[in-house]
C-alpha cells in the first residue's frame, strides 16, 4: 500500500470474487469474502460498464485493490458471510484504473455498483 492509500483508504469493504456460472443452472458462484481497504462514497451517476450499457451508480468505493473486475459483488464493511446476496453485497459494474498521483507504487482503482 502506497504511503498516500494508508492515510487515506481508511475504512474496509468486502469483495466476493465471481467464479463462474454454472452451465446446467445459470448460478452463479464467488469465492469466499475478501477484505479491502479503501474509501466509498454513495453517489447516483450514469455510467457505462465494459459492455457499453448504462446503469445508474449506487455506490463508488476507491481503493488500490488491483484483482477486483466486473461481476464481483461488493459490500461496504467488513463480512465473513459466504453468500454475498445475503449480505446484501451489490454487483461490480465498472472498475476505472487511475495513475497512484503521489508515490507512483501502486495505481488507484474506482469500482462502481
Amino acid at each position: 500500500m502506497s504511503s498516500a492509500a494508508s492515510w487515506s483508504y481508511t475504512a474496509t469493504a468486502t469483495v466476493w470474487p465471481l467464479l463462474g456460472r454454472d452451465d446446467w443452472t445459470g448460478a452463479l458462484s464467488f469465492g469466499a469474502p475478501v477484505p479491502i481497504a479503501c474509501d466509498y462514497s454513495s453517489e447516483s451517476k450514469r455510467m457505462t460498464d465494459a459492455a457499453g450499457v448504462e446503469f445508474v451508480t449506487r455506490q463508488i468505493v476507491y481503493t488500490e485493490r488491483a484483482d477486483i473486475k466486473q461481476g464481483d459483488r461488493l459490500l461496504i464493511g467488513a463480512s465473513t458471510e459466504a453468500d454475498p446476496v445475503a449480505a446484501g453485497a451489490f454487483e461490480v459494474r465498472s472498475v476505472t484504473r487511475d495513475g497512484d498521483t503521489f508515490d507512483r507504487v501502486a495505481d488507484d482503482y474506482t469500482v462502481a455498483t
